[in-house]
């Protein structure tokens, strides 16, 4: 998004917003830059996994465990950078074509009408799953495992989490940019497209 001369001249608080849109969407950048790493190591760990046991015949249950915490990481800690990214699984057939002004209200009433509902309810029903977890300090049910299921379990706390940080940022923008405030890159030189 690049701020347009409307914004520099927009009141302080209007400013205030977009700066804490701008920290939360470098905040979410930063974490799935991170979380993309995990891809790397999950792949190197599965074939030291194989390696393992089909060269060596030995074979590691807690090795394989943590190929499946890597997966569940990469796809929760991720969702809302694939999201901010615009990377996310949609039924394209219509939105692509649809002028910016109703992408960024399709955007803003999906955010409202499904992520947020959606995962407020993951989280609501998450909770006491994970709270339960964490009281028993849950471990792998298989001998030889990871001894920490229950932070694996509150990925289900963080997915929802994050989504809601990234639909902070979407409103914001998208109501910025609705108002003049925000022009997407890709409306660069466009300016009589909306």
């Amino acid at each position: 998004m690049f701020e347009t001369p409307q914004l520099a001249a927009a009141s302080a608080w209007l400013r205030g917003i977009f700066a804490v849109a701008r920290t939360l969407r470098a905040l979410l950048e930063r974490l799935g830059v991170l979380v993309s790493w995990l891809v790397l190591a999950m792949a190197l760990l599965t074939a030291v996994v194989v390696v393992l046991r089909y060269f060596f015949q030995f074979g590691s249950i807690a090795l394989q465990e943590s190929v499946t915490y890597l997966h569940a990481a990469v796809f929760m800690l991720g969702a809302a950078y694939a999201a901010q990214r615009d990377q996310h699984v949609r039924v394209d057939i219509f939105y692509r074509h649809f002028a910016r002004r109703t992408q960024l209200l399709v955007n803003v009433l999906g955010t409202l009408l499904l992520l947020l509902p959606v995962t407020a309810l993951l989280f609501f029903y998450s909770f006491d799953y994970v709270a339960a977890s964490w009281a028993l300090a849950e471990r792998s049910s298989d001998s030889g495992g990871l001894a920490f299921r229950y932070l694996l379990k509150s990925l289900l706390l963080l997915l929802p989490l994050l989504m809601w940080l990234h639909a902070v940022v979407l409103l914001v923008e998208s109501g910025l940019e609705w108002f003049g405030y925000l022009q997407a890159p890709e409306q660069i030189g466009t300016e009589g497209a909306l």
